[in-house]
Formats: structure tokens, C-alpha cells, sequence
């Protein structure tokens, strides 16, 4: 006889590769029904952006279907993203802060900060940008839209909602050829204002598009609110390596996780003969990476069809979503999801630890310190 039981039995076998438990222990499974021989239940994720969803349908499947008088097995897959417990009042509907930086400038943070948010976003996630850079805001112009934002209540303004993502940044309020000289204070409050004086509403994550270095935005940005970690931006050349170290530093003296390391620019392919040059060295992220014991979350090639996707406003993800290079930004998403489920999803003391001490990562298995 089928029963809860029996089908609960089976899916035991089932393992989230990341988290090393089984499904049942974790609580995806949910809403079994039986009506004869067709067994029909939902399997609750951690992320839609899981890396292992399809996978873990099959196994679904392929386990409930030995079972004696099942005909039919109907697999449901949906999520539920958890968040860190913000500790102001800031930013109260955003389960994931994440820090997108760099330790110098021209390494295509921002790139790599709007096509992260998209593909988020194109894999099921509620999802923000906020641009940081207060001095250099690009967010407007690849993401392309130049609109003043409104207010519906008169006391907070609303995001600008476009490819799916709401957004916010100081590029929207202020003249595109207007210089903004501000001091370091003056710019911790405009951070600070695009969060607290912004409806925001309730998103899985919030992306923020950080200036390049270790100043006033960055300690802003990692005292105001709960981060759940940074991802460090950088090429594979040893002067930008040196900076992504730094940056890498300052995160972890201020007790913020480093979600990983982004090797942007990785190699260049020419699309005609194929031909592949290392034009800013290559690998020297992932070394480095493996060195600090930070995750490495991928490469993405230097590819002039990104370029172009982000001067017209259109993300390479939605431009070219077959491309190589999209491929990539969405592989390197799926792995930051996967990193940010893992924190939430460990024992309760490594959980407890990973969001209020130095973390650091080895392999993809947890380590704190």
C-alpha cells in the first residue's frame, strides 16, 4: 500500500548535493497526494536558482517510482529563499544584502553586478539593484532606463522596475553630465537614503553595485545593514589581483562573509577563427581564490557583444541568452544562490557563526574561524 509514509521513506535517498542532508531531513518535501497509483508532491527549495533542480526532479522520480503500485509520479519544484535577520530598520522586506565590489576600478564590476541581477531574476527570484556608486552610477545606462523615480506615498520614493528587477540609483535623481562633489559623509547618507527613503517591498535579494576600493560606501554599506556577504569582481592580471585582495581583507575586518571571487575578462575568443587569447593572463582568480579559502564562483570571458549589450541597455543575459558569456553570468548566479543557501541551511552554531564572524570557504564546505 502506498502511503506518506512509504513515498517519505524513498525520498530520504534523495541528497542536496550542497547541503549534504536528505530532502526529507530538510523539509522540502511538501503537499503528498495519493489517488491510486499516482503520487503527486512538492519539493521546496532553498533558491529557484538552484543549481541541482533538475536533478534532484529526476532522482524525485526515479525513487518514488520503484515503489509498488505507483503508475505515475508528479513532481512540483518551488522555493522559498531565507534571509538574513536584518538589524535596522533599512531595508525590512530583503532577505539577501549582497555586496557586488571590486578593489580598483575597470574590471566590469557593474556588468557583472546588472547580468547577476538579471539572470537571478530570469531564474524565479525576487530581485533589486541598488547602485552604489554615487560618484559613477551606470545602473541607468545599462540597464537602460533613464526615468525620474515617483512616490506613492509622498515620504518614499518607488523603484524603477525594468527586466524584471527593481531598481534604484543616484543616476535617476541627478543630471547625466552633472559631476556630483560630495565628501565622504555626504555620500554615506546619499547610501543610506537610497535605502531607507526607497520602497523597496520584499525581494530574495538585493544586488548592490559597489564603487571600486575599501572607503566610506563600502564601511556604509557593512554597518548599516545585515550583509549576507560580498563577491569580489576582479581580472586575472596580478595588479588587479593585488586590489581584489584588499578588498577581500576589508570585508573580513568587518566580520562580512566573501560570498567569492568573479574572475571577469577571463580570455578573449575570436568568433571568426576561434581562436583564444589570454589577454589579461588567466586563472590568476582562481589561484588566488583557493589561496584566501574564499569560494570561486566563475569566469566570464571578454566577449564585445557584452559591451554592446550594456551600452544599449540590454543585459547580455536577455540580449543573447544563448551566448557563452550569458551562459557564464548565469552559471556564476546559480552558484552564488547556492553559496547563500548554504550559510542559511548549515547547523544551527556554523549558521550562527557564518552571519556574525569571519567565514571563509574551502571547496564549498563551510569552515568558520
Amino acid at each position: 500500500m502506498i502511503t506518506n509514509e512509504t513515498i517519505l521513506e524513498a525520498l530520504k535517498k534523495v541528497q542536496d548535493p550542497d547541503l549534504h542532508k536528505d530532502i526529507v531531513s530538510l523539509g522540502f518535501v511538501k503537499d503528498i497526494e495519493i489517488k491510486g497509483g499516482d503520487v503527486s508532491f512538492k519539493v521546496e527549495l532553498t533558491t529557484p536558482a538552484c543549481p541541482v533542480k533538475d536533478l534532484l526532479k529526476q532522482q524525485c522520480v526515479s525513487e518514488v517510482s520503484k515503489l509498488q503500485g505507483v503508475t505515475k509520479v508528479s513532481v512540483e519544484m518551488t522555493s522559498r529563499v531565507q534571509g538574513a535577520k536584518q538589524t535596522t530598520a533599512l531595508l525590512p522586506g530583503v532577505k539577501n544584502v549582497i555586496a557586488v565590489a571590486s578593489g580598483k576600478g575597470g574590471v566590469g564590476k557593474s556588468t557583472v553586478a546588472t547580468n547577476l541581477a538579471v539572470a537571478l531574476g530570469m531564474l524565479g527570484a525576487k530581485v533589486g539593484l541598488l547602485d552604489a556608486d554615487i560618484y559613477g552610477p551606470s545602473i541607468p545606462l545599462m540597464m537602460g532606463i533613464h526615468e525620474k523615480p515617483l512616490s506613492s506615498d509622498g515620504t518614499r520614493m518607488n523603484t524603477i522596475e525594468h527586466h524584471g528587477i527593481k531598481m534604484m540609483s543616484i543616476g535617476f535623481l541627478m543630471p547625466e553630465d552633472q559631476a556630483l562633489v560630495w565628501r565622504g559623509p555626504i555620500v554615506a547618507q546619499a547610501i543610506t537614503q537610497l535605502m531607507r527613503d526607497v520602497d523597496w517591498g520584499e525581494l530574495d535579494y538585493l544586488i548592490v553595485d559597489m564603487p571600486p576600493g575599501t572607503g566610506d560606501a563600502q564601511l556604509t554599506m557593512s554597518q548599516a545593514v545585515q550583509l549576507v556577504g560580498a563577491v569580489i569582481v576582479t581580472t586575472p592580471q596580478d595588479v588587479a589581483l593585488m586590489d581584489a585582495r584588499r578588498g577581500v581583507g576589508m570585508f573580513q575586518k568587518v566580520n562580512v562573509p566573501i560570498l567569492g571571487v568573479i574572475e571577469n575578462m577571463s580570455y578573449y575568443e575570436c568568433p571568426q577563427c576561434h581562436h583564444r587569447a589570454e589577454i589579461f593572463s588567466y586563472g590568476g582568480a582562481h589561484k588566488a581564490a583557493d589561496k584566501m579559502e574564499v569560494p570561486f564562483l566563475g569566469e566570464v570571458p571578454l566577449d564585445i557583444e557584452t559591451r554592446i549589450a550594456g551600452d544599449e541597455g540590454k543585459p547580455i543575459v536577455i540580449a543573447k541568452p544563448d551566448s557563452a558569456n550569458a551562459k557564464a553570468f548565469m552559471e556564476v548566479a546559480k552558484n552564488l544562490a547556492s553559496t547563500i543557501s548554504i550559510i542559511h541551511h548549515g547547523d544551527p552554531g556554523e549558521r550562527a557563526k557564518a552571519l556574525g564572524q569571519k567565514m571563509f570557504f574551502a571547496n564549498t564546505r563551510l569552515k568558520v574561524i
